[in-house]
């Protein structure tokens, strides 16, 4: 096939938001720090190395060592995680949930995407060392949105309740699902693969933290990825005296929405709160509020004076939880973070919070689009070639790449275009003799027209149809390669989990990614397995 990628602007899978911020169009300029090339991190580098508070890298590297105490870890992670003592050493970020076997395929394209820009990075500024940081969401609270995955079609459910913190709940019972989703993939060399790492993962851990550790260990940590949960107490620590201004003087609520408004002719991704801060604990994460000068915790009975609550934040910060809000700056606190890579929801909330950035007087950092790519077989790339389909046409959406086929294949022109323009000419001939007769004859020649043209349009339409069900089989087998590679008419990435893929392919399919991604490059890649 003649392409291996598409833009993303031209993919039609990436909101309107996107699509001009990678035009970097000038009306959200104001909303980032500096746009994504090589040639910007110089800027960014530097201006995170003067406001960073280096007296935090001992504590991280603390934390990092602690988290990793029983993991088998590689020698290149070992020493990125060494290196964060380094005040010439910096991180570039991605963030995920703890969906269940990782999820959708797309969390390896953001783990990649981070893994390769680090070493462009490097290969650019040599004397800088550069970590990739795969950011565990241990404190999110919506377990039914990360408790299943898909894997040919059918989807994977873990059966069970969470109210708490996902990073802190039992794998307990997962042992029969692995039975279940065994008997699903077959018993292969592969297959085997497959369950061992998910017995290793989520049998023989006891939380789900600790499960997708050891996964996004096993799958990338020979290429230095570096996992951290922030729910710490340690990390949180340093966090203090951001969440003291969130609960006193609720300064994000007001900037974000500032913000927000300059973003009105987009879809807004996050509203703020007034505070935007949970308080957890193993079993609970529910929203702070304020009223009538107490502090109270949703939907419980629990609340605190003022005095009580910030001596709570001293002796305990690990009780309070940033949300979407309060989580970027979180990170940018305890990292020292050049890059944060996300998907386009991500980005896009990001691009909400430059402001409070501004006003907490920490550097905001550069906003990557991760990478995307659709896997395709040999056999799939050999079928398109044979029914003439470039990768642009499987992009399109399935209503127009038919009818547009149906038009190409046809024998015959169906579109009536020549027709109505031809119409129209005669149309115009009519309307010099309405004008120098009485005026009341213009509006019977304008209805005759709109009546005419539309019965053009009627035809056109009956032509196609009848063409669709003469060329049936082809558009048949059209339809079903789209669905193959498109399930249910989205992108692959966000449906289809790795392990249907690593089915196939084995130990060579997180190389044949590493090798193809290209972060900095705003393509969708299409790679052939």
């Amino acid at each position: 096939m003649p392409t291996d990628c598409i833009s993303y602007q031209n993919s039609g899978y990436f909101s309107p938001l996107m699509n001009d911020y990678l035009n970097q169009k000038t009306n959200l300029q104001t909303l980032y720090n500096r746009f994504p090339t090589l040639e910007n991190f110089e800027g960014q580098i530097l201006e995170k190395q003067a406001n960073f508070d280096d007296s935090s890298r001992k504590i991280l590297v603390s934390v990092l060592q602690k988290q990793y105490l029983n993991v088998e870890t590689s020698a290149l992670t070992k020493q990125n995680i060494d290196s964060l003592n380094d005040t010439n050493t910096f991180t570039v970020t991605t963030g995920h949930q703890l969906n269940l076997f990782s999820g959708p395929l797309y969390f390896l394209n953001k783990i990649i995407s981070t893994i390769n820009l680090t070493t462009e990075l490097k290969a650019k500024y040599p004397t800088y060392n550069f970590v990739p940081i795969y950011w565990m969401a241990t404190e999110d609270h919506d377990f039914e949105e990360i408790n299943y995955f898909n894997f040919k079609g059918k989807k994977f459910h873990w059966n069970r309740e969470s109210t708490g913190p996902v990073g802190r709940l039992s794998t307990e019972g997962l042992d029969e699902f692995l039975e279940i989703f065994a008997l699903e993939i077959g018993s292969s060399l592969n297959a085997n693969t497959i369950k061992k790492l998910f017995e290793d993962s989520y049998i023989k851990h006891d939380n789900l933290a600790d499960a997708t550790r050891h996964l996004a260990n096993a799958l990338f940590g020979i290429y230095g990825l570096v996992i951290l949960d922030a729910d710490n107490q340690d990390l949180k620590r340093n966090f203090i005296p951001f969440i003291k201004e969130e609960l006193l003087h609720q300064s994000s609520h007001l900037l974000v929405l500032e913000t927000a408004e300059k973003l009105k002719e987009y879809t807004i991704q996050v509203n703020p709160r007034e505070i935007n801060l949970f308080y957890i604990e193993d079993n609970l994460r529910e929203r702070i509020v304020f009223e009538n000068n107490t502090y109270k915790v949703n939907h419980t009975k629990i609340e605190f004076s003022e005095t009580e609550f910030l001596g709570l934040l001293e002796n305990h910060p690990e009780k309070f939880s940033p949300n979407v809000i309060m989580r970027p700056l979180y990170q940018e606190v305890i990292l020292p973070n050049l890059c944060y890579i996300g998907g386009g929801g991500e980005i896009a909330y990001w691009l909400e919070l430059k402001s409070f950035f501004a006003s907490a007087k920490v550097t905001f950092p550069m906003l990557l689009l991760r990478n995307s790519v659709l896997l395709a077989t040999e056999k799939q790339a050999k079928k398109a070639d044979k029914l003439d389909l470039t990768w642009t046409d499987l992009f399109s959406k399935q209503a127009n790449l038919i009818n547009n086929r149906t038009k190409q294949l046809s024998e015959f022109p169906i579109d009536l275009a020549s027709l109505k323009e031809q119409l129209q000419k005669q149309f115009e001939a009519l309307y010099e003799v309405a004008n120098k007769t009485d005026e009341s004859f213009i509006g019977a020649v304008k209805a005759q027209e709109v009546k005419q043209i539309k019965g053009l349009e009627n035809l056109e339409k009956r032509l196609l149809k009848a063409q669709k069900r003469n060329l049936s089989d082809i558009l048949q087998r059209i339809i079903d390669l789209q669905n193959e590679i498109f399930p249910n008419q989205s992108l692959q990435e966000r449906q289809a989990n790795f392990s249907e893929f690593y089915l196939e392919n084995g130990e060579r399919l997180i190389p044949a990614l590493v090798k193809q991604l290209k972060p900095l490059q705003s393509n969708f890649d299409i790679i052939v397995l």
